[in-house]
C-alpha cells in the first residue's frame, strides 16, 4: 500500500474557474512553435483547447505510485483516459516517493520515465530541481500555503490519521493506551516504516501527540511504540487490502481513506479516530521537468485540480485542497465531507512544518531501527 511522508497543511480556500472540458468533435490541431516542456500555464499553449490538442498529439501519459484503491485514483485515471482519449501508463502503483524520484533518474531520456509525481514533502522539497513550474487554471483557489509560488509542487488531498480495526475479532479502542492491552496481542500494525513511509510517519506523529508529545517532538511516539512492542502487540506486517480482508492485520494505523476503503472487502473492518489531536497532511503534485510527454503532464495537472477530480477525491474519502471552492460552488456532499474528515474540523488538526518534519526524520533515523530489531 502506497505510503509516503507528506507536506502538512490544513488550509483550503475560494472558488475560481473550473477546468475547461474537452469539447466534442474533432480535436484542434496541436499549436505550432510551442515548447510544451517550458510551458508554465495553459495560456502558453494558447488556451486549454490547444493544451488538450498538444497532449492528444503525444497520446500517452506515464504515472507512478498511484494505486487504484487509493483516494479514488482508479476513477481518476480512467476518467482522464475517457475524457481526453490519452493512454495512461501506470507503473509501480505501490512505490514510495523516493522510488518515484529514483525511477525518473534511472529512466531519464527514455519514453518510460514518469511524467508526473505524487509525492510526500520530505522527498518533494529535496527534489524541487527536478520539477517543472506550472500554474493550473484553478491556481487562485488553491491557498498560498498549499503551493510553491512558481507551481513546482502543489498540495492536492489529505486524509485523517485513523485506526482501522476488525470489529469481529477486537474491540474498538477508545484511547491510545487501550492498544497496549492483552486484547490486542500481535495485532497492531503501521502502514510501513516511518523512516520511509508517509502513513507510518504520520502514525508516529499522531501517537506522539496522544502520548504527551506532538508534531514538535516525536520522542513520546517512539517511546510508546517501544511499549507496544514490549507488550507483544506490535505487528510488523505491512498492511494491504488483502491482509486486512484475511484478518492478518486486524488493527491498522493508516489514513482514513485507506481504512474506510478496506471495508469494501471486509465489512467488519471499522474506522475510528482516537480522541485528541487529529493528524493531517497533503500530498504534492509535481511535473517531471524531463517528462517524455510534457503536454500530457500539464494536462494531468489541470485534471487533478479541476472541480471534477477534486470531487472524485472527496468521493474517495480524502479531503481535497480545493474543498472550500467546491463548497462555495454548492457541489460538496456534506455527508461525504463528514466521512472524509472523520468528524473532525480544522481546529482539531495538527501537522508538522518543515523544521518539525526534519527533526522527526532525524529522530526516527536514529531510533527506529533499534526498535524494530
Amino acid at each position: 500500500m502506497k505510503s509516503r511522508i507528506l507536506l502538512a497543511s490544513a488550509g483550503v480556500l475560494a472558488l475560481s474557474a473550473s477546468l475547461v472540458a474537452c469539447s466534442g468533435g474533432a480535436a484542434p490541431e496541436a499549436p505550432a512553435g510551442v515548447d510544451a516542456a517550458t510551458a508554465t500555464s495553459a495560456e502558453d499553449f494558447g488556451g486549454m483547447d490547444q493544451l488538450i490538442a498538444a497532449a492528444q498529439a503525444e497520446g500517452e501519459l506515464n504515472v507512478i505510485a498511484l494505486p487504484e484503491d487509493w483516494a479514488n485514483y482508479g476513477a481518476i485515471l480512467s476518467g482522464f483516459e475517457d475524457k481526453y482519449d490519452i493512454t495512461v501508463n501506470s507503473a509501480n502503483p505501490n512505490a514510495s516517493s523516493a522510488e518515484e524520484i529514483q525511477a525518473a533518474q534511472n529512466q531519464a531520456g527514455q519514453d518510460t520515465a514518469p511524467d508526473v509525481f505524487d509525492l510526500g514533502t520530505a522527498v518533494a522539497l529535496e527534489n524541487t530541481d527536478k520539477f517543472a513550474p506550472y500554474k493550473v487554471t484553478t491556481w487562485d483557489s488553491i491557498p498560498e500555503k498549499n503551493k510553491h509560488p512558481e507551481g513546482l509542487w502543489v498540495n492536492n488531498y489529505t486524509g485523517i490519521m485513523s485506526v482501522g480495526y476488525d470489529s469481529s475479532t477486537v474491540e474498538e479502542p477508545k484511547q491510545l493506551d487501550d492498544l497496549l492491552g492483552e486484547k490486542y496481542r500481535g495485532s497492531v500494525a503501521l502502514n510501513g516504516d516511518p523512516t520511509q513511509a508517509g502513513a507510518a510517519f504520520a502514525a508516529v506523529g499522531t501517537i506522539s501527540a496522544l502520548a504527551g508529545g506532538g508534531v514538535e517532538d516525536f520522542a513520546p511516539g517512539i517511546d510508546w511504540m517501544q511499549k507496544l512492542k514490549d507488550a507483544g502487540n506490535f505487528l510488523t506486517v505491512d498492511p494491504t487490502p488483502a491482509t486486512i480482508a484475511s484478518g492478518e492485520t486486524p488493527v491498522v494505523f493508516d489514513w482514513s481513506f485507506n481504512n474506510i476503503a478496506a471495508a469494501a472487502n471486509k465489512p467488519d473492518f471499522k474506522t475510528t479516530v482516537l480522541p485528541g489531536a487529529a493528524y493531517v497532511s497533503f500530498y504534492n503534485e509535481a511535473i517531471n521537468k524531463d517528462a517524455p510527454h510534457p503536454a500530457a503532464a500539464r494536462l494531468w495537472q489541470e485534471w487533478m485540480f479541476s472541480d471534477e477530480v477534486q470531487t472524485l477525491l472527496l468521493e474517495g474519502n480524502s479531503v481535497p485542497v480545493r474543498v472550500d471552492a467546491l463548497k462555495e460552488a454548492g457541489s460538496v456532499d456534506e455527508k461525504l465531507l463528514e466521512t472524509a474528515t472523520a468528524g473532525t474540523t480544522s481546529e482539531d488538526w495538527i501537522s508538522p512544518n518543515q523544521e518539525q518534519t526534519d527533526a522527526a526524520n532525524k529522530l526516527l533515523t536514529e531510533r527506529w531501527a533499534a526498535l524494530t530489531r
